[in-house]
């Protein structure tokens, strides 16, 4: 990230004024602080409003920070939302109407409370509350048992019952990028995410840098985390709240039916909505403690440490039909029962996998497709939920995908003035019909990421799954459309093939239904321009993946040779960095199919071009070896560039770019148990540009959780000890499986705002998210010291005398053993069955010709195995224990009767 600058917002400019400029400020800043030590934080109170104002973490002395003490003066008015807030609807029981309390809405100092023993400071809450509230709160900060403790006292002031439909603490944390340079938003600022798990949800606030220490916000007594609800505050405040610098905050729901009868009644909320009656003069408290873990990788173990429930899923939370899961759970009480919902979605089974006593041990099986919910009782009352997603099997799905892009979202009209057919072209899932028309040109334009990203994930799945009809299909969009349409003669790649110049297409008829004075529908000049990098990234995607269908199911490619397809891939390359195409030295979103490409080229002996990509990634990779934050892309903060930092910094073997690159992802993509937020890296403004719903939102399985899955799965190859890598690797990998529907469309992603929780009707730019699960999806075999041997990818059917395992993944490549650090991949055919002997240190493979079960998926006419050791533990590189050809390092397998079989050694 070279310079951070602040983008042209999505809904209104805004630029920085005086703080608090316009507002009257109601948050007592300027009366001063109350201030504490605890054995983990340094805390400052707002001395009027008894708000947390800073939040540090005890003796640190970088400054870090979790509350925004330094942006504050701006976030001083009413509407304003701080920790420590409260908000709630309440009603009389019997009445109907829920009237409503909120202590940032028309904020007045609060009553201080004598404050002794284990309280820090107290408050009533009453003068910052609405006259006439139905419940009187008392807000607590406390020190219990060396924990920092936030309690509300919530008591009833009438005289007949009353129920509370809801009740939320809003958080609020530094996620506040707005006019920081990249240096001090990495070193400054944080994001936060839930796990929306009921009595065990916690919310982890992980600093950007990722190796400080993260908070983690957890449930005091019963306070449940049943909800989590966006906060909406002004959008045009100085700071820009809900824009791309300021995402926004989000509140801890301990009650939700309010929400649930009004706002969200069109939807099914992540957890089971509740109320809580209180008596006349009964109070209840809710609380919410704030933890210290060690690192990301020790949250749980932080939990486990405060006796908080944890829940550990393999391979995570989206289970393929046709694969067993695995659920582990840990609490010092018994499992009393467990319940699904929607009723006989998933069953489940108890299982010895656990090593443990510390852990027990469930096996989960799918029944639904779609989303489930597993609530888990504890004897001792809690309450835990973990959150499932199931697909079809996954080879199915992918196959699905490949069907649904080339004929429903296939486009042909040779009349279309844009020269776009025939393509595969953006489709709208609302109405079940291609996106010919929007007023983002690059949408119905078939370039940028949400243009490109239909054709984009149409070719990649013919590297994954090739099929003969939909093979021909990509040739002829990639001969006749891509090259010559998209990609000019001179090898540059149009941002947009569609415009909005009505003189110049007399004849075709522009929506009038459509606002066409937006920057973005661009003119023909604009959209043809060929200044941005990534566009290119998509059209080396495509060809490279047509060479290597071309290479290994030479019969089913019929247009060119596989030379043609590589040499196109790399005259791309050349002509993206040849100094003229704006961010080429940015870390592009795909880039690892560049890596991949290289690798091919010098497997086919190509010097020239291979030393041609290799000088120019170099060039690149040293830019960012001078550079402590070489994250840049166009907006002020990204998740995309880390991807290729890493991938070319760990081929140059600079391992301290590689390292910051990789805890930069540990800082935005989490592992909890839920299958949205699983291995979901932080994308929130993409919806604007791709989405058919455009807001500001975190997003759910956008491509940030296929593409950020590379480097935390390749580094895990690495170093195959560290099984976080692998659960948060694999957990984004998962994540574009989930986006397909039962019709094979893709959904750019799934909207998490708890009034909406639906996928976009839009595929938009779900095409890079595919790149990530096409390159790395496979099979990983892993002894785990709590959990034994375990698949991720796959079921392990025995484990005596040797460890037998089905792999089940899509792509049905891939193999990883990571006791032998021995990465096993397929050019050509499919991994059936690995059987390993852990003491003879001996494999065997069964490959079929095509993945079972799906219908059309091309046979391979040999199976083209390449071998290798990507861990340094000194073992060496597995060899066949028969002689076999070779070819571009290839070792090939001839099929007899339909398998083939060969056995690995050291």
């Amino acid at each position: 990230m070279r310079a951070l600058y602040l983008v042209a917002p999505l809904f209104a400019v805004f630029s920085l004024v005086r703080p608090g400029a316009g507002q009257a400020a109601t948050l007592g800043l300027q009366d001063g602080f109350l201030s504490f030590d605890t054995p983990s934080f340094s805390v400052q109170l707002v001395k009027d409003s008894q708000t947390l104002y800073s939040l540090k973490t005890k003796g640190n002395s970088s400054g870090f920070d979790f509350i925004p003490a330094d942006v504050m003066t701006q976030r001083q008015s009413n509407g304003n939302y701080h920790l420590g807030d409260i908000t709630f609807r309440a009603r009389l029981v019997g009445s109907s109407a829920w009237t409503s309390g909120d202590t940032a809405a028309q904020r007045r100092n609060v009553s201080a409370l004598a404050a002794s023993g284990s309280t820090l400071a107290a408050a009533s809450l009453s003068p910052t509350l609405p006259s006439g509230s139905l419940l009187n709160i008392t807000r607590r900060w406390v020190l219990e048992n060396g924990q920092l403790q936030l309690l509300f006292d919530v008591t009833n002031s009438q005289k007949q019952a009353v129920e509370i439909g809801s009740l939320g603490a809003p958080l609020e944390f530094n996620n506040i990028f707005t006019g920081r340079t990249a240096a001090q938003t990495n070193e400054l600022c944080s994001l936060f995410d839930p796990y929306i798990g009921q009595d065990a949800g916690y919310v982890q606030v992980t600093p950007l840098l990722g190796t400080l220490p993260p908070l983690v916000v957890v449930p005091v007594g019963r306070s449940p985390l049943e909800g989590w609800r966006f906060l909406p505050e002004s959008t045009s405040q100085a700071l820009g709240y809900q824009s791309q610098t300021f995402e926004g905050l989000y509140e801890w729901q301990f009650h939700t039916l309010a929400y649930a009868q009004n706002e969200w009644k069109n939807v099914t909320p992540w957890n089971a909505p509740s109320s809580a009656t209180l008596q006349p003069g009964e109070t209840r408290t809710y609380g919410l403690g704030f933890i210290l873990a060690p690192s990301i990788r020790g949250i749980e173990s932080a939990l486990q440490a405060a006796k908080r429930p944890v829940a550990v899923g393999i391979p995570g939370y989206i289970l393929p039909s046709d694969q067993q899961g695995k659920l582990f759970l840990s609490y010092p009480s018994a499992v009393k029962s467990l319940a699904v919902s929607p009723s006989g979605a998933l069953s489940w089974t108890t299982t010895t996998d656990a090593t443990s006593s510390s852990w027990v041990g469930y096996a989960v099986t799918a029944h639904a497709w779609g989303r489930s919910r597993l609530t888990v009782a504890y004897a001792d009352g809690t309450i835990q939920t973990v959150h499932f997603y199931v697909t079809k099997a996954a080879t199915q799905a992918i196959a699905d995908l490949g069907n649904f892009l080339t004929t429903d979202s296939w486009f042909d009209d040779p009349s279309d003035p844009f020269h776009r057919s025939p393509s595969v072209i953006s489709y709208d899932r609302e109405v079940n019909a291609v996106v010919k028309n929007d007023p983002r040109a690059w949408i119905p334009g078939l370039s940028d990421e949400a243009g490109a990203g239909s054709w984009l994930a149409a070719s990649l799945k013919q590297f994954t799954q090739p099929n003969a009809k939909e093979v021909a299909k990509m040739e002829q969009f990639v001969n006749q459309t891509l090259w010559g349409s998209i990609q000019n003669s001179n090898g540059t790649v149009k941002k947009s093939v569609y415009f909005y110049q009505p003189e110049l297409v007399p004849n075709y008829t522009y929506p009038s239904t459509i606002d066409w004075g937006v920057w973005w529908s661009w003119n023909e000049a604009a959209s043809y321009a060929t200044d941005r990098a990534y566009d290119y990234v998509h059209v080396i995607a495509a060809y490279w993946s047509l060479y290597r269908v071309a290479r290994n199911y030479p019969e089913l490619v019929k247009t060119h040779t596989w030379e043609w397809y590589i040499n196109q891939a790399v005259m791309t390359v050349a002509t993206m960095t040849n100094g003229r195409v704006g961010y080429a030295n940015d870390g592009l979103m795909e880039e690892t199919v560049i890596r991949y490409l290289l690798d091919d080229l010098k497997r086919e002996g190509l010097t020239a071009n291979a030393t041609l990509v290799e000088s120019r990634m170099q060039a690149r990779e040293k830019v960012w070896a001078g550079e402590r934050y070489p994250f840049g892309s166009e907006m002020a903060w990204d998740s995309t560039g880390q991807e290729g930092v890493y991938a070319w910094a760990t081929y140059f073997n600079d391992t301290v770019t590689a390292t910051n690159a990789l805890n930069s992802i540990l800082a935005y993509q989490p592992t909890v148990p839920h299958w949205g937020y699983n291995g979901n890296a932080r994308r929130y403004w993409d919806n604007v540009y791709g989405g058919k719903l455009q807001r500001i939102e975190r997003q759910i399985h956008h491509y940030g959780s296929g593409l950020n899955a590379i480097p935390l799965i390749s580094q895990f190859r690495a170093t195959p000890d560290d099984y976080y890598l692998l659960r948060v690797g694999f957990g984004g990998l998962s994540g574009p499986l989930s986006n397909i529907d039962e019709g094979g469309f893709a959904a750019a992603s799934f909207h998490s705002f708890a009034d909406t929780l639906k996928w976009d009707g839009y595929s938009g730019d779900y095409g890079p998210n595919f790149v990530g699960h096409a390159l790395e999806m496979g099979t990983y075999i892993i002894e785990h010291p709590n959990f034994g041997w375990q698949a991720f990818g796959g079921d392990v059917v025995s484990k005596s005398p040797t460890i037998k395992v089905q792999t089940l993944d899509s792509v049905r490549k891939r193999v990883f053993l990571a006791p032998l650090g021995a990465w096993l991949t397929l050019d050509a055919g499919a991994f059936s069955e690995v059987d390993f002997d852990p003491a003879k240190r001996t494999v065997h493979l069964t490959i079929t010709p095509s993945a079972g079960g799906v219908s059309g998926a091309a046979s391979a006419p040999e199976a083209r195995l390449l071998v290798q050791n990507t861990a340094s533990n000194g073992l060496g590189v597995l060899k066949p224990t028969t002689n076999l050809d070779q070819d571009a390092g290839a070792w090939v397998v001839p099929f007899k009767g339909g398998v083939a079989s060969v056995t690995l050694s050291l």
